[in-house]
């Protein structure tokens, strides 16, 4: 995985650590993009309720899905860190299902894939950082992206 160049290891002395809020608040740079929030290579663990999973049979090999469920972060965010309540997102998600009939009413399944920050809206605006024409030209960008990487891989052997 890739580290931004300003990406270091925390100090080891409690006392010099930064507050974790002034942390994520500061501008960092990634191949030449600004941004804030979470260090590159950085992660968090969230906890899934109990949610929806609708699917749709469109064609014989494609479905619609929509999904909807609270998420609880494992640990506790740091005090004064991330973005104010009432901020939202827009992502695109790309990712496998892989699924296993366990009984006629049960099936394992995991999911695994990329999230794709399409636009976010702050808490104190009523407008999203683009507009819906923008936000479609990042998708068909992303998309592109990952059909080119995906071109650029080698073909993975077969059994």
């Amino acid at each position: 995985m890739k580290r931004s160049a300003g990406a270091t290891k925390r100090a080891a002395n409690p006392s010099s650590r930064s507050n974790p809020a002034d942390s994520y608040d500061r501008f960092k740079e990634y191949e030449g993009q600004k941004y804030t929030g979470m260090r590159i290579g950085r992660s968090h663990k969230w906890y899934y309720d109990k949610g929806e999973w609708k699917e749709t049979k469109i064609t014989p090999d494609l479905w619609q899905i929509s999904y909807a469920v609270n998420k609880r972060r494992v640990g506790r965010a740091p005090e004064g860190s991330g973005v104010p309540l009432g901020t939202e997102y827009h992502w695109y998600v790309l990712a496998h299902q892989n699924v296993r009939k366990l009984n006629a009413n049960e099936y394992t399944t995991s999911l695994a894939g990329l999230k794709f920050k399409i636009a976010h809206k702050r808490a104190a605006s009523d407008k999203w950082n683009a507009t819906p024409k923008t936000q479609r030209k990042r998708m068909v960008k992303f998309l592109r992206d990952v059909i080119r990487d995906l071109e650029r891989e080698p073909e993975a052997p077969t059994d």
